[in-house]
Order: C-alpha cells, then sequence, then structure tokens
C-alpha cells in the first residue's frame, strides 16, 4: 500500500493536506508543527476512533486530545494506492461520533469498495491488526522498545515456525483449548454439569432417604401422641366428674347457709320496721355531732381567750392626773427649779448684810452711834433674810428633787409619754378583747338556740347515743341482708356450674392438676398438627423430588456420561500437551529469524561495532561490541545505541509482519550521531525500495544528508 496524500481536519490541524511519495519521505518541521498529530491521524483514518476510551488524569483519550481545535466536526481523507487501484478514504463525524462515519471508493470513477469497511479497514489495506502495525512498523522516538502484544507475538510465532501466517497451530491449539474448555473451565463445561447434575441427583436420592426416615419417625411420634391425647381426655373427664360431685356437696353446704342467713336476717327487719328510718337516724346523728363539736370548739376559743387587760397606773407625783394636767405641772415645776438655781436673791442679801456690818463698824469707829446701830440692824436683818432665803430656796429644790426622783428637770416629763404608749396599748387591747369576746358571745348565743331546736330539754350526748343505736340496729340488719344475699348468690353460682358429666370410660393413671391437664393438651395437639403437617410437607417435597427408582437410573446414566466425558478430557490433555511439545521444538526457531536480519541492520548503523544481537521471548535484547567476550543488555548501552538496537529490531520485525504496511518514524533517531543517522538512513533508503517511509523528523539533519547522497 503506498499513500498519495491526506488532508485533515484532526487537532491543530484545519483543512491540511500532506502529500506524499512513494517511496523515503522525510518530513522536517519545528516542534509543535503537527507530526504527531499527522501520525495519529494516520492510524485513525486506517482503524478508526476509540471513541469508548475515556480521559484519565495523566492522559487524554483521543476523541478529546485530538477535537479540531477550531470547533469543526472531526473529519479526514486519505488517497492510497492498494492492489494496483487508487482508493479514496473517508471519515467524517456522524452524529457527534468522531470519524463515525466511512467511505472507500476508487478515485477517479467514485465506484465504492465494498470489501472495505470502517470496521476491516486497516486489516484489509495492511494485513495486520492494529496493534501490530503501532508495535512494528510504527516507530516514536518514546516507543522504540517492542512491548509484548498478543496479537504480534501470535503472527510472530506462526511466521518463524511455520513459514507462514495462516496460524493453523494456533488454530489447532485454540481448538483444544476450546474442547478442553467446553469439557471443563472452571466451573462451566460439560463435566462440572454432569458433575453438578449427579451432585444434584445424588442430593435427591439423600434427600429422598432423608424425608422417607423422618416420615417414619413422625409417624411413630404421631402414634404416641395419640396415646397421650387419650390419656389426657380421660384424665380431663376423670377431673371434671371429680369437680361435679365437689359440687353437689358445696351446693348443699350453699343452700344450707342461705337458709341460715335468712332466718337471721327476718328478726332484724321486723326490729328495724319499728325505727325511725335510716336516712333520719344518720341526719340527726350527723347534726348532732357537728353541734357537738361546734360546742366544743367554742368551749375550747373560750379557754383561749386572752384575760382583761390591765389599765397603767401613774406613779406619784401624776397619781390620778391627766397626761395634760401632768405636763403642765411637770413644766411649771420645771420653771420653778431653775429659776430657784438661778436666783441671786440670797447672795445679794448676805453681801448687804456684810457691807452693813462693815459700815457699822466704821460709824462706831466714828462714833456715830446712831447711824451705827441703824447700820448694824439693817446688816443683822439683811444677813438673816439672806440666811433664811438661801436654805428656804434650798428646801424648795429638795422637795421638787424628791417629788420627781431626779434633779435634772429635763427629763420630769419623761414618765408622761411612757404612760401615754402603755395608755394607747392598753386602750387597743381592751378593744381586741372586747370584739372577741363578743364574736364568741354571739356564737354561744346562736349555738345556744341551735340546741333548743336539736334537743329541746334532752341531754345532746343522751340523743347522740340513742341515734347511734338506731344506726347499729339498721346496719346489723344490712349485714344481714348482704350476707343473706351473697349466701343467696354462691348457691345460685354453684349450682349454674353444674352440668351432667358421664364417668369415664376408662381407669385414670394421671395425677396432674387440671391447669397442667389443658396445658398438656394443648402441647400435644400443637405438636401433632405440627408434625402433621411437616408430614405433609415431607410428601409433598418427595413427590416433587420423583421417583426413587428413576432417579437411581437417571444417576447411573450420568455417572456414565462423566466417566466418558473424563476419557475425553483426558485425551484432549495429551493432544494439547503433545502440540506443546511440537510448539515448543518449533520455537527454538523463533529468534534467529528475526535477529538475523536486526543484526545485520544493527551493524550497518553501527559501522561494524556490533556484530552480535540476541533476542528473548518477550522481545528483550542482548548485545555484544566487538572484541566482548560476553554480550550484556541493552540497557548497558548508551540511549543512542540504545534507540539504534530497538530500530533496528524494530525495522526487522516491520519486514515480516507488515510487507504492505509503511513504516513510519516520529523523531525515532534525535539521539543518532550523524554517522550513524547516514548508516539509517541509508537502511531506510533501501526499504523504501519495498515500502513506503514516512520519517517525521524536528531536525534537518536528515533532508541535508538525503540531499547530500542524492546525484
Amino acid at each position: 500500500m503506498k499513500i498519495y496524500s491526506m488532508t485533515a481536519t484532526f487537532g491543530k490541524l484545519e483543512h491540511e493536506t500532506l502529500t506524499l511519495e512513494p517511496g523515503l519521505n522525510i518530513i522536517t518541521a519545528p516542534n509543535e508543527w503537527g507530526k504527531s498529530t499527522w501520525c495519529a491521524f494516520l492510524v485513525a483514518m486506517l482503524y478508526g476512533l476509540d471513541t469508548r476510551a475515556k480521559s484519565t488524569k495523566t492522559a487524554l483519550a483521543d476523541k478529546e486530545r485530538f477535537a479540531p481545535w477550531s470547533g469543526a466536526p472531526m473529519a479526514g481523507r486519505m488517497d492510497l494506492s492498494w492492489n494496483g487501484r487508487d482508493i479514496t478514504i473517508e471519515r467524517s463525524t456522524r452524529r457527534r461520533v468522531p470519524l463515525g462515519e466511512f467511505r472507500a471508493y476508487e478515485t477517479e470513477t467514485g465506484v465504492p469498495v465494498e470489501e472495505l469497511t470502517a470496521a476491516n479497514c486497516g486489516q484489509m489495506l495492511l494485513g495486520v491488526e492494529q496493534s501490530v502495525f503501532r508495535r512494528a512498523g510504527f516507530i516514536r522516538q518514546a516507543e522504540l522498545p517492542v512491548t509484548p502484544d498478543e496479537a504480534l507475538r501470535r503472527r510472530l510465532n506462526a511466521l518463524v515456525t511455520t513459514g507462514d501466517e495462516s496460524g493453523a497451530a494456533d488454530k489447532l491449539a485454540y481448538s483444544l483449548k476450546e474442547l478442553k474448555n467446553r469439557c471443563r473451565y472452571n466451573r462451566s463445561g460439560l463435566l462440572p454439569q454432569a458433575e453438578q447434575e449427579r451432585a444434584a441427583l445424588e442430593g435427591k436420592l439423600r434427600e429422598l432417604s432423608d424425608l422417607d426416615r423422618q416420615s417414619q419417625d413422625i409417624r411413630l411420634r404421631l402414634e404416641d401422641l395419640k396415646e397421650d391425647l387419650a390419656k389426657l381426655y380421660n384424665h380431663r373427664q376423670t377431673l371434671a366428674y371429680q369437680q361435679v360431685q365437689t359440687l353437689s356437696a358445696q351446693a348443699a353446704q350453699a343452700q344450707a347457709a342461705k337458709e341460715a342467713a335468712q332466718r337471721e336476717l327476718e328478726p332484724l327487719e321486723q326490729a328495724v320496721a319499728a325505727l325511725p328510718s335510716r336516712e333520719e337516724a344518720e341526719k340527726n346523728l350527723r347534726e348532732l355531732r357537728s353541734f357537738r363539736d361546734q360546742w366544743r370548739s367554742v368551749q375550747q376559743e373560750l379557754s383561749m381567750q386572752p384575760t382583761l387587760p390591765t389599765a397603767p397606773q401613774w406613779e406619784a407625783p401624776f397619781a390620778g392626773m391627766e397626761p395634760e394636767a401632768a405636763r403642765a405641772m411637770a413644766e411649771a415645776d420645771g420653771k420653778t427649779f431653775r429659776s430657784l438655781k438661778k436666783s441671786k436673791l440670797p447672795l445679794l442679801l448676805l453681801l448687804m448684810g456684810v457691807l452693813g456690818m462693815i459700815s457699822a463698824g466704821a460709824l462706831t469707829a466714828l462714833e456715830v452711834y446712831p447711824f451705827a446701830a441703824v447700820a448694824g440692824v439693817t446688816a443683822l436683818i439683811a444677813l438673816a433674810g439672806g440666811v433664811f432665803e438661801k436654805i428656804s430656796m434650798r428646801n424648795q429644790c429638795r422637795d421638787l428633787v424628791k417629788k420627781y426622783g431626779s434633779a435634772d428637770a429635763a427629763h420630769w416629763a419623761d414618765p408622761i409619754a411612757a404612760y401615754e404608749q402603755e395608755r394607747t396599748a392598753y386602750e387597743e387591747d381592751l378593744r381586741t378583747f372586747n370584739q372577741s369576746r363578743a364574736d364568741v358571745d354571739m356564737r354561744l348565743m346562736l349555738l345556744h338556740r341551735r340546741k333548743e331546736s336539736l334537743c329541746g330539754q334532752q341531754d345532746p350526748d343522751a340523743l347522740v347515743e340513742y341515734w347511734n343505736r338506731v344506726l347499729s340496729q339498721w346496719d346489723a340488719c344490712a349485714t344481714a341482708r348482704r350476707e343473706a344475699d351473697r349466701a343467696d348468690s354462691h348457691c345460685q353460682a354453684i349450682r349454674s356450674m353444674l352440668r351432667p358429666v358421664e364417668k369415664p370410660a376408662m381407669e385414670d393413671g394421671l395425677t396432674c392438676s387440671e391447669a397442667e391437664t389443658a396445658r398438656r393438651l394443648a402441647d400435644c395437639a400443637a405438636e401433632q398438627q405440627r408434625l402433621q403437617n411437616r408430614l405433609g410437607q415431607h410428601q409433598g417435597r418427595m413427590a416433587l423430588l420423583g421417583d426413587r427408582e428413576k432417579l437411581t437410573q437417571e444417576l447411573e446414566r450420568k455417572n456414565r456420561r462423566i466417566a466418558r466425558l473424563e476419557d475425553t478430557y483426558a485425551a484432549l490433555t495429551l493432544a494439547q500437551e503433545t502440540l506443546e511439545e511440537a510448539r515448543t521444538e518449533l520455537q527454538r526457531r523463533f529468534a534467529p529469524r528475526i535477529t538475523k536480519k536486526a543484526q545485520a541492520m544493527l551493524e550497518t548503523m553501527t559501522a561494524g561495532r556490533y556484530q552480535s544481537l540476541t533476542m528473548g521471548a518477550d522481545f528483550t535484547l542482548q548485545a555484544g561490541a566487538a572484541q566482548e567476550d560476553v554480550l550484556h543488555d541493552a540497557l548497558w548501552r548508551s540511549d543512542g545505541t540504545l534507540d539504534q538496537l530497538y530500530l533496528a529490531l524494530r525495522l526487522a520485525v516491520a519486514q515480516e509482519l507488515t510487507p504492505q504496511a509503511p513504516v513510519v518514524l516520529d523523531d525515532a533517531m534525535v539521539r543518532f550521531d550523524d554517522d550513524r543517522l547516514a548508516a539509517a538512513l541509508t537502511l531506510l533508503a533501501d526499504l523504501a525500495q519495498e515500502k513506503q517511509v514516512l520519517c517525521f523528523t524536528c531536525q534537518g539533519r536528515e533532508a541535508a544528508i538525503v540531499k547530500k547522497k542524492t546525484p
């Protein structure tokens, strides 16, 4: 297959066209130009876009990663040559499904190519599945190592071991595996199914045996319960018969008690017939008791009444005086006492007497005797008057002090205020006493009137005793009547319980009570019903399980079928092991065929430095340089050498597995030095003689080297 051109509305590509040559194509462009986008577009046009893939935190799904930046629907066109025919492939968006619409037609005539569909386009054009194309002929710098893939392994194995890609050996192995799986796969297959059916039959037979045994046990237990029930029913009949006999005796006793109570009632009823009614007795007794209680309460209140308050008494000097007169007297005496205390008359008289004596002495000395005598007499009179006045005033003061008992006239009126307070308190107490006594006297008067209306001239206590005797007789009559009614009710109740009961048919050997008998009867009946239900369930289940003889025959047939299946499974296992041994023997030639081509390419790219190369079944590589006695893993080599090792392997695999598919390289040689890059481009140019090669690169070295080599 050769691609002429590609037109894409895909990612950053907006209606852009890439034209290609049949041989080696060097597409040089800077980073972010769209080289990887063209590569992804090529795969999407051939194999379609996986719309079921979901984006993750670390990677975007292709349907989102390559959604057109312009917002236009995703679409593309590819013009190519296939089997000598020029064909155009178109894919466009359908109902929001990116590249969901597919068309394939001849470029010149537009005639549809019926054999190409959206699902098989890549497989038909390239001859391999998408995963094989990605791992064989689609080479990116970040994906140079060949990773294991079942489709890639199957094609390489078939090609190398059998010489063709028909996959007959794999198909045979697959058929054997399918047959074995049909016989037994985990818990599915014919054998497990037959074993399950056999286990089910065995389970049914075991269940039938268990149900039959349990049914026999239930029948035996039902027979025992039948006997126990018969004994319990007979015992209950015996208890009922004994109870009737006891009730008959009790009925006779109750009748006798009823008659005795009636005899006691009759004289009492005759006695109360002549007495006042019970209601009258209760009414009078209630009123008398109320009166007596009130009378006692008033008497108790009288005993608790306070005594008559005592009027306050004046002390001397105010005895018999009113407070106003006493206060006036105290004030007058106080004024007198203070005036006596302040009076200077005795002192003046004494001074005059002294002066008169001095004057008399002086006149005597002057011998003026008449005047001297007059002066002397006057002096004596003044002295005598002063002394008398002094004594009189002192006596008056002493009398006043004695009268009031204090020499402080300012406090002589204090007893008057105290007397007034006592007099006010006395008058209040007297008023309270009079009011309380008036209330009690009023109640006493009312009680006397009530006593006359209730008792007349009789003693209340005697009347209370009389009415108590009346009530006692009525109470005795009521008690006797209740006793007679109770005896009658008891007699009727016993007679109502009497019923005819037949004598038990068999001898009773049980000793349990009536309640215990009823409980045991209920338990036996419940167990009998439960066992009958279980027996019916067992019989229904046994009928559902089927006939034992038929189940036994079916089990024998199932055992024979299992034996045949086990023989078949053993034969298939033996055939599978034999085929695997043959495949293992053929696979010994697997690595040399691929590694021979890869080794030649590696030797060319490294100018003969690496002449030894081996590849494991998981595509791991070991390489040895010249003068190295030991092969080392590829990881021991430099990054550039590692890229060259895997490029050689990828190109060898592409030659073997994808002869019709182009080889696509996306920055796969960025770590090659100039010499090895030139050697690699020579290999690619030779490969381009057989198939189309697309080399996308961000460097100008590849184009320069090719241009330099081109004449």
